[in-house]
């Protein structure tokens, strides 16, 4: 008999993860693209184990046994029409809400459609057969053991989420008959907590708030977040779309983007994770957190840093509430730490070149009080999450689809809505033409504020850091689609835009920006405004450069006793 796991690591993760949840019943029926799978834990004392060759009474049998006491049951099968069988009783699971995990075997999601006996197409499920199905492929590097702990971890989850049901792990087949490891390996489970749920313990150390794109938050819900930084010395990590105005906001991505100073703010015993989409890669790639804990009250998981264990479901009031005390600790040092090194490394940027970063640099600070502000994804507003906003401005962006079209609409209809705010719009040319046709719509409103930057392209596959960058003016002719609408045409916009009653503005340089910005940064609503801006991707990408090696790495001890030594000469010379 053999006493050893398999030495697929696939199998191996999910293995771990049913004895970490804590699911050990399991009804075997016979097969090959399972047996990697059966055949480890076939010698694992933990898991109580059952035979039987006829899957459609397999399924059934787990029915009878988790509705005796609503613990999940496993039920294995290998491919082919194997698995079909376990339809009518997985559909009276379904209606009953048992937590039946079904794990079944497959030579490989590849061989689907290539007439390879016994491999038939299970990608799509019966409706009310299972409430979550996940494949889990091979594993062969860190980021495919990540998202098939994640998946494994879901579909597991998803037997008690909501009432509960049956739920569906596709494997693939080991391929390997080496069955020499000896030791489960470390997992990371994911754990969902409900209003009735034991509370996990605030770990020791470092915590920080991360908030991705969100609705404006209720004064109650910034008031309870301030609380919880007060009294466990936190911060909130935001870029431009995360509408949190609390006091211990921190717009980390001039922190993030330093690519010659890493910054030890990121590194955290805890990060708390609100909010949807955020369009601040820096942060996100800078954040080394050793947990995560998302609060979202659709219960789902969403991995985004790697690193997440629970998932509370609920609103972020009961989350504080919870959490907070009535103690009257008071300890802010960390949110100083983090606001010394923003306000250090802005007064330390350099002249930039006249581009989207400059503009943004020149009057995030002179806007109009308790205006709106809407920005085109990527280049518009990474260059705008560089600069601290004043609290009573309003901004969004769609980085929920994180497409290229809807910017003028969305800004339109915000401006239609709040007639009595100017609504300012920081848009790329590609997004400007993608939806050029909203400004022509009869219902155009005379308080909106486009700020255009034209450079002839999607700048963003020449801007630094971009993996297009590499191919320089190559990329122009179809990866940045350059020289359409115009190629800069100083007159194209212009005789639109009057035609249409905009007033029109332009800029080539910054003398020209300077000496029409007060006419575009007024608060009349008379008319709306155009201000086109000509740049070029050579100054966009060198902007974003200098921005992110504004802090330049410190000399190595070699290089300062050799400039030590040197200078010593010059004096004896």
């Amino acid at each position: 008999m053999m006493q050893k796991y398999t030495t697929d690591k696939a199998t191996l993760i999910l293995i771990a993860l049913l004895k970490a949840h804590g699911i050990k019943r399991v009804i075997a029926s016979p097969g090959t693209t399972n047996m990697w799978f059966v055949a480890s834990i076939q010698q694992d004392t933990f898991f109580e184990m059952y035979s039987a060759p006829d899957e459609r009474s397999a399924a059934y049998m787990a029915c009878g046994m988790s509705a005796s006491d609503n613990k999940p049951v496993i039920i294995t099968c290998t491919e082919a029409t194997a698995s079909r069988n376990y339809f009518p009783a997985l559909t009276e699971a379904y209606y009953r809400k048992l937590p039946i995990l079904v794990i079944t075997g497959c030579h490989g999601m590849d061989y689907i459609g290539h007439l390879y006996a016994q491999t038939i197409n299970r990608t799509i499920k019966p409706i009310d057969t299972v409430v979550e199905s996940v494949n889990i492929r091979t594993c062969n590097t860190p980021e495919e053991e990540w998202i098939t702990n994640v998946n494994i971890n879901k579909a597991i989850l998803a037997l008690t989420h909501h009432g509960g049901g049956p739920s569906h792990i596709n494997i693939e087949a080991g391929h390997t008959l080496d069955f020499s490891t000896e030791s489960l390996p470390y997992v990371r489970k994911i754990s969902r907590i409900s209003y009735s749920s034991k509370k996990p313990s605030l770990p020791i150390g470092r915590k920080a708030i991360f908030i991705g794109s969100h609705k404006m938050f209720t004064e109650e819900e910034t008031l309870l977040i301030e609380k919880f930084c007060e009294q466990n010395n936190a911060v909130v990590f935001c870029d431009q779309t995360s509408a949190y105005k609390g006091k211990y906001r921190i717009d980390t991505s001039l922190i993030a983007a330093q690519k010659q100073n890493v910054s030890n703010i990121f590194y955290l015993e805890l990060l708390i994770h609100l909010g949807e989409v955020s369009g601040e890669q820096y942060t996100q790639n800078a954040i080394q957190a050793k947990q995560v804990w998302r609060i979202s009250i659709d219960g789902e998981v969403r991995d985004t840093f790697h690193s997440l264990s629970y998932v509370f479901e609920m609103s972020y009031k009961d989350f504080f509430l919870n959490y907070n005390n009535n103690n009257k600790i008071s300890n802010t040092s960390f949110y100083e730490d983090c606001y010394s090194q923003y306000k250090m490394i802005k007064e330390a940027i350099e002249e930039l070149p006249f581009s989207n970063v400059w503009i943004a640099q020149q009057i995030h600070n002179k806007l109009p009080l308790n205006s709106n502000l809407h920005f085109s994804i990527y280049n518009s507003l990474r260059s705008w999450n560089f600069f601290k906003l004043h609290k009573s401005i309003n901004t969004y962006s769609n980085v929920g689809g994180f497409g290229i079209d809807g910017t003028l609409s969305a800004s339109i209809g915000n401006a239609l809505a709040e007639p009595d705010k100017i609504c300012f719009v920081i848009i790329g040319d590609l997004a400007f033409f993608y939806d050029i046709n909203s400004i022509a719509n009869r219902h155009r409103p005379t308080n909106l504020r486009i700020l255009l930057i034209n450079n002839g392209k999607g700048t963003e596959f020449r801007n630094y850091g971009h993996p297009a960058y590499a191919f320089g003016e190559f990329a122009d002719t179809f990866i940045a689609a350059s020289n359409h609408y115009g190629n800069k045409s100083s007159q194209l916009i212009k005789h639109y835009a009057e035609d249409l009653g905009f007033i029109y503005l332009s800029a080539s340089n910054k003398k020209d920006f300077e000496q029409n910005i007060g006419l575009f940064l007024t608060s009349s609503k008379e008319k709306a405004i155009i201000f086109e801006i000509f740049t070029n991707s050579e100054d966009e990408s060198d902007s974003i450069r200098s921005i992110c090696n504004t802090l330049k790495s410190p000399p190595n001890t070699k290089q300062k006793l050799k400039n030590f030594i040197n200078n010593i000469f010059k004096k004896i010379s």
